[in-house]
């Protein structure tokens, strides 16, 4: 079974690894309830979708009349206005099959113009707080894609005490200098403020080119092999403080789980260079 610990200050013992809801944006829902079965035979407890995911939230809606106990449910959306985030709220409980979402999102908050419509009056972040204060959502938060996810996470706690942030992590990434000590600055203020870490791209190879998408992988190609995985995946778990949200793909994400089992440490560095090589892996900045 996958570890546990407690996310941020919520009072919730996640699993270390989080489902990543992507994955099921073209599923047929007999595709997600084998999912499903697939996240309950590993114990995972912790869903992470999004209102722009495709038809993720409504495949998982019928899951929710069953299990909801099972799941800390968290959604996003990517709205800038209050009047557009509180529809998109109205609109994830209906598919989710829910009357309270565990914790909503600011989706893709790392633009400064979107971040200064959502900071503003009458953006999206008053709905968040207006949908927390009335009960319809527990917690609050923001993500990110890109190079300027760190440091933008970074400014949003310095405005709002969000409970959660979420970015690319990977030993690739962290290899560019300025994304790693914005990383790390991000992580000290998240260990300072009881802030869940969460983490994404750990098994990302590289940037789609031209070639076709043989994957449900929005933004990159990832790694498929089961040896490549658990050293990825082991060596994001090594660091104690992230959760890991595994990547948009139901044919890569059995793999994901596996190698979160078997964790046992942190790969040397040699380990990765030769993983860098033999798979010629490049950060992804988008």
């Amino acid at each position: 079974m996958n570890p546990k610990m407690e996310f941020g200050r919520t009072g919730h013992a996640s699993t270390r690894v989080i489902f990543g809801g992507y994955a099921l944006s073209k599923a047929s829902q007999n595709e997600a309830n084998q999912v499903l079965e697939l996240l309950l035979e590993h114990g995972i407890n912790h869903i992470d979708v999004a209102r722009m995911y495709g038809d993720a939230e409504e495949r998982i809606g019928p899951w929710m009349e069953k299990h909801r106990g099972d799941f800390f449910l968290a959604t996003k959306t990517r709205r800038r206005t209050y009047k557009e985030a509180w529809e998109d709220l109205q609109r994830s409980l209906e598919m989710l099959r829910v009357d309270q979402i565990d914790l909503w999102q600011l989706h893709g908050l790392t633009n400064p113009a979107g971040w200064q419509k959502v900071m503003g009056p009458g953006g999206a972040l008053e709905a968040l707080i207006e949908a927390r204060d009335k009960g319809w959502v527990r917690f609050l938060g923001v993500t990110g894609h890109g190079s300027p996810a760190p440091k933008m996470h970074k400014q949003s706690l310095e405005r709002f005490d969000f409970d959660s942030v979420l970015l690319p992590y990977s030993y690739w990434q962290m290899k560019h200098k300025r994304y790693g000590v914005d990383f790390e600055a991000l992580a000290a203020m998240c260990r300072q403020r009881n802030v869940a870490l969460q983490t994404i791209k750990s098994i990302a190879r590289r940037p789609w080119t031209n070639q076709p998408k043989t994957h449900n992988t929005y933004f990159y190609e990832p790694l498929t092999e089961q040896a490549a995985i658990n050293t990825a995946v082991a060596w994001s778990l090594a660091n104690p403080q992230v959760f890991l949200i595994t990547a948009g793909d139901m044919e890569v994400l059995p793999k994901v789980l596996e190698a979160a089992e078997h964790f046992d440490g942190r790969p040397t560095d040699e380990e990765m260079q030769v993983l860098v090589q033999m798979y010629d892996i490049r950060p992804v900045f988008t």
